[in-house]
């Protein structure tokens, strides 16, 4: 058997690696939103970075990512 052609089937494995795929995503996401709002010239500090990459709400993300494009001050992006 090669790996990654395993097709898991009981309910259990198939919601653990759902919400790890969905995890998955969110880190992607909140990377990027970082990534947006450093290129802006915004200054991230560690507790802010917390509540970024700790966000599993993947329209929160969103929101902040909109907001994030155009925003003037941090305020803007998480008010």
């Amino acid at each position: 058997m090669q790996a990654g052609t395993y097709e898991w089937k009981s309910d259990f494995a198939l919601k653990h690696i759902a919400e790890g795929e969905a995890r998955g995503e969110a880190g992607g996401e909140a990377k990027l939103l970082l990534t947006v709002l450093e290129t802006r010239g915004f200054t991230i500090d560690d507790d802010l970075r917390e509540r970024i990459t700790t966000c599993q709400d993947h329209e929160q993300l969103h929101t902040w990512a909109r907001r994030a494009a155009t925003a003037e001050s941090l305020d803007e992006v998480f008010t």
